[in-house]
């Protein structure tokens, strides 16, 4: 496909030759989620999921995917976030979680949340298939992932100590939290295949030095779920994408062993994006590549002047790449910082053309 700034049609096989770690026709955008506030700053008008029904939430969905298309976007972010519908949510933003003893864990209802978050994600599902513009599909799928349920169930401090003072139970609760995870999976893939280009998991492993966890920890507890979901989205036959933040790479040859697909998320303050090309562009496609304090920071000279030289180079040393930014674009991101890399990329599609 021959690309053109002018008139832009998405094309979903586009962003997907990179889940193949193929060279996309032109450069593809990504990004791992656009917050409605953000849409709605950078569009003048306030826009919400909240509360909307029927025909009023596919409108929002027609504007939010013709968002991501006039930014020209080959397909769009969406998660339906299992965590948001635990009963007791919140520990993963700090604090004590619902399960903290084993009784905790054996009143805990697992085997209610399967109607629950399907009665909640149905009608925003349906609405997207409605919704999409031609050419455009979504990506992502079950949002949140095994270690972030698991700190949402117990608390990340909690957590840590329940690894020391009961193991059992610790083991207990991830194998619950992936057999939850591969029932909902196994609905999503078999339902909504059709409005996903690839599917998505975030999972945020690590910090600025380490991962949150010990490496054999994980390896042991929460990379076999991993393993269940993987496998379903495969037997799918659909591509899948890791999203983890943080610094991870010693456990980075065990999710490609895993069988990932690609990878995003990247800090400057972790390693430069060069090395992610160096270390695993051979193995799997690769997505970002700036980060959120440079886009968000500068000017849009500066930004666009960033983008378009690394960008370039990026497209040209990786196999497959899609280029956005190393986390996402929050509510607070400034708009000239957000357009000036999506000029920057038009700009390098422009002298390929």
């Amino acid at each position: 496909m021959k690309y053109s700034n002018d008139n832009f049609q998405p094309d979903y096989n586009n962003i997907l030759k990179v889940l193949h770690n193929k060279k996309p026709d032109y450069l593809s955008l990504y990004e791992h989620h656009i917050d409605e506030p953000f849409i709605s700053k950078a569009l003048g008008k306030e826009i919400s999921a909240k509360g909307k029904k029927g025909a009023d939430l596919i409108e929002h969905y027609k504007t939010v995917t013709g968002f991501w298309k006039t930014m020209t976007y080959d397909a769009f972010d969406y998660e339906a976030a299992i965590c948001e519908i635990f009963p007791g949510h919140g520990a993963i933003l700090g604090g004590d979680g619902p399960i903290q003893t084993r009784a905790d864990f054996e009143q805990y209802p697992f085997d209610e949340l399967p109607k629950i978050y399907w009665e909640t994600y149905t009608p925003h599902l349906e609405a997207i298939r409605k919704a999409l513009p031609v050419g455009m599909k979504a990506f992502g799928g079950c949002g949140y992932g095994i270690f972030e349920s698991a700190q949402d169930l117990v608390g990340y401090t909690n957590l840590c100590i329940m690894q020391c003072i009961d193991p059992e139970l610790f083991a207990d609760i991830f194998k619950r939290v992936g057999d939850l995870y591969e029932t909902l999976w196994t609905d999503m893939v078999k339902n909504y295949s059709d409005i996903f280009v690839f599917f998505r998991m975030g999972d945020d492993l690590g910090f600025h030095t380490n991962t949150l966890l010990d490496p054999e920890i994980i390896r042991a507890h929460i990379l076999p779920q991993y393993k269940r979901v993987i496998d379903i989205v495969h037997r799918g036959n659909k591509k899948f994408l890791m999203h983890s933040c943080g610094y991870i790479f010693e456990v980075m040859d065990d999710l490609i062993a895993l069988g990932i697909d690609a990878k995003h998320s990247n800090e400057n303050q972790i390693a430069p994006f060069q090395k992610w090309i160096d270390d695993y562009n051979d193995r799997i496609g690769l997505f970002g590549g700036f980060d959120m304090n440079d886009l968000i920071l500068n000017p849009y000279e500066t930004v666009y002047a960033q983008v378009l030289e690394q960008g370039t180079e990026f497209r040209r040393k990786a196999r497959g790449y899609g280029l956005g930014s190393g986390n996402s674009i929050p509510g607070y991101a400034t708009v000239e910082g957000f357009m000036a890399m999506v000029d920057a990329v038009k700009e390098i599609r422009r002298r390929e053309a």
